[in-house]
């Protein structure tokens, strides 16, 4: 059985408590991450405690935020194994969430997941977030859109905003030098309806590893132009 020991011991820090049913979801989340990581690339992060930090408690950092108390409809862009989506999920059931990834083999073990933790109001869907972001039913839906993912800000906040509806949020989980980023994201997360209004450090619990938190509201729609397509968010960031 996985060891989710240092997940309990950690969630003090973070001033949040998982009850017996949460935690028995991390350990048969962890248990699935391990098994499919044998036959998909999803994490290079395998050891329990580095899981559980690594993974779960950064997944759980933006709770301190009081964003993610009710039950607001939140989507996770470039979810990858799931963060921080699923945790959040865990969490806060009330949450109504969507998980977007553009690779399938993901998409199948996220699916996996949601049915194992006998999960309700959480969907995982195969896409590229410059197309969904462009479709109706996904477009200014969101009070959250959340992102873990590893593009730079000027790029994610193309792929991000979009989704949020205009008086919601956009949260950028990002290492601790932001500085340059958040400079040359500013012109265009105005152009898309955006207004950076708070920039958080968090450490994360049982680690000297500090993370940013970026937090930008959506004050008025983004522009029917964004995001376009063909790669340009990355290769002509705004």
């Amino acid at each position: 059985m996985n060891s989710i020991e240092a997940l309990l011991k950690g969630v003090g820090d973070l001033n949040i408590e998982l009850s017996q049913v949460q935690a028995e979801r991390f350990v048969k989340y962890k248990e699935l991450l391990k098994e499919w990581n044998k036959k998909i690339n999803i994490t290079a992060i395998t050891e329990d405690d580095e899981i559980d930090i690594k993974h779960f408690l950064d997944s759980l950092t933006p709770v301190t935020t009081r964003l993610f108390e009710n039950s607001i409809k939140l989507i996770d862009i470039g979810t990858g194994g799931g963060f921080p989506g699923l945790p959040l999920k865990i969490y806060n059931e009330g949450l109504k969430v969507t998980l977007l990834d553009s690779l399938n083999k993901r998409i199948a073990f996220l699916k996996e997941v949601i049915e194992a933790l006998g999960l309700k109001d959480i969907e995982a869907i195969h896409g590229r977030a410059e197309e969904f972001g462009r479709k109706e039913d996904f477009r200014e839906q969101y009070d959250i859109s959340i992102s873990r993912a590893v593009a730079s800000l000027n790029t994610l906040s193309e792929y991000c905003i979009p989704f949020v509806k205009v008086g919601g949020y956009f949260v950028s989980m990002k290492g601790p030098d932001v500085e340059d980023e958040l400079r040359e994201a500013e012109g265009g997360i105005k152009i898309l309806g955006g207004k950076i209004v708070e920039v958080a450090t968090v450490k994360i619990p049982l680690s000297d590893i500090v993370h940013t938190l970026i937090i930008i509201e959506k004050i008025k729609e983004t522009p029917t132009k964004y995001p376009r397509a063909g790669g340009k968010p990355k290769k002509n960031p705004l």
